[in-house]
């Protein structure tokens, strides 16, 4: 079977790495548009403490901290050491023990679905301290060792390669999807060379309405900016790539990566218009106030990078995926929004198995496509 995808963000390169394996014959098509979500995104995989109460969100969100055990050892195996991921746990902190009483309940309530929360146990303002040393007096903490940390772009670039190896093809370009009159998707055009598929999978983020509209189609998905900022610790004997994850109150957060990198994260901009990717004044001051009241020291840090990308939603911010009703051979995925890196390769691997005729493992009923085209 050929299968197109297109966009080879977190979602497009781990649908293509899932059909790959699987035999098929994967060629991945991106625009390399500055600004996709994967290639700013840092993230945090510890979906089990979040305070939304959207059923069918948790369960994906579930499933896709479940599947890095299994995705991770997969690509180990296949000699790609360099992912980004590592499971350093995280720490839930708080100055009000009252709220760290709560965090603490609604983890031990989701533990028996979810044993992969791994250790949940109270921190006091000492152990906190240690096992993040930077942050500011005065924060403990509920640490839940099951918690991870990913960088896109070195998940999405392991993916990559691993489907290459299998035979798949990358070609940067605008693909234009090809349809005969009874819609039926043929293959698309990039420039003008023709390539024929057997089914074709949209995977193209905060871009998708621009390709689904020669269809026809209006492809509700919105986008929300985010600015994150890369800084380096002086210290230089401090071993980041082990330091937990940490998750304030607010929405900001900080991650630890290996060589004393630092991410501190990150702005929510709402109402852009058009694909900004400006590094903006007010967003690095928004991230440093929020970053510098967690860790102070981080004042005295190295500034490295500003990084800009655009988290596509849905109207009720849960993501779709499956086929284009109306359209033969032809799927798409979207809408992950802030949780795409904990999402992303789960439903990568849903949307592969959905290509090939095979049954998903979850009801996929929730997240179908049609919601994201006017329809119900």
């Amino acid at each position: 079977m050929k299968v197109i995808v297109i966009g080879a963000g977190i979602l497009g390169a781990s649908t293509a790495y899932q059909l790959s394996k699987s035999g098929a014959e994967v060629l991945i098509i991106d625009r390399k548009d500055k600004g996709q979500a994967t290639d700013a995104a840092a993230g945090i995989i510890c979906p089990w403490l979040s305070q939304r109460r959207n059923k069918a969100w948790y369960r994906l969100v579930q499933a896709g901290a479940r599947y890095y055990a299994e995705l991770i050892a997969a690509l180990e195996a296949e000699g790609e050491t360099d992912t980004g991921y590592a499971r350093v746990g995280a720490l839930n902190v708080h100055t009000d023990m009252e709220k760290i009483a709560k965090l603490e309940q609604r983890a031990n309530e989701k533990l028996a679905d979810a044993p992969e929360i791994g250790n949940i146990t109270r921190f006091d303002e000492a152990a906190t301290r240690e096992s993040f040393p930077i942050l500011a007096d005065g924060y403990q903490a509920l640490h839940v060792s099951g918690a991870a940390r990913v960088d896109g772009r070195a998940l999405r670039d392991a993916l990559i390669r691993s489907a290459i190896r299998r035979g798949a093809s990358l070609i940067n370009g605008d693909a234009v999807l090809e349809y005969e009159a009874n819609n039926r998707i043929t293959g698309v055009t990039v420039g003008t060379e023709l390539y024929p598929a057997d089914k074709v999978i949209v995977c193209a983020g905060a871009w998708a309405a621009s390709v689904f509209k020669p269809l026809g189609i209006e492809f509700e998905v919105s986008y929300q900016k985010a600015q994150i900022m890369h800084v380096e610790l002086e210290e230089r004997d401090a071993q980041t790539g082990e330091w937990p994850v940490i998750m304030p109150p607010n929405d900001q957060y900080l991650l630890a990566f290996d060589k004393q990198r630092i991410v501190i994260g990150a702005t929510h901009e709402n109402g852009i218009t058009g694909y900004d990717t400006r590094i903006t004044p007010g967003g690095m001051q928004e991230v440093l106030d929020k970053g510098l009241t967690l860790a102070p020291r981080l004042a005295g840090s190295t500034f490295l990078e500003m990084r800009v990308g655009f988290r596509p939603f849905t109207a009720d911010f849960l993501p779709v995926f499956g086929t284009v009703p109306g359209w033969d051979n032809l799927l798409t995925g979207n809408g992950l929004g802030a949780s795409g890196l904990t999402a992303g390769p789960f439903i990568g691997s849903q949307l592969a198995k959905l290509a090939l005729g095979m049954e998903p493992d979850l009801e996929i009923g929730d997240y179908g496509v049609a919601k994201a085209m006017g329809k119900t």
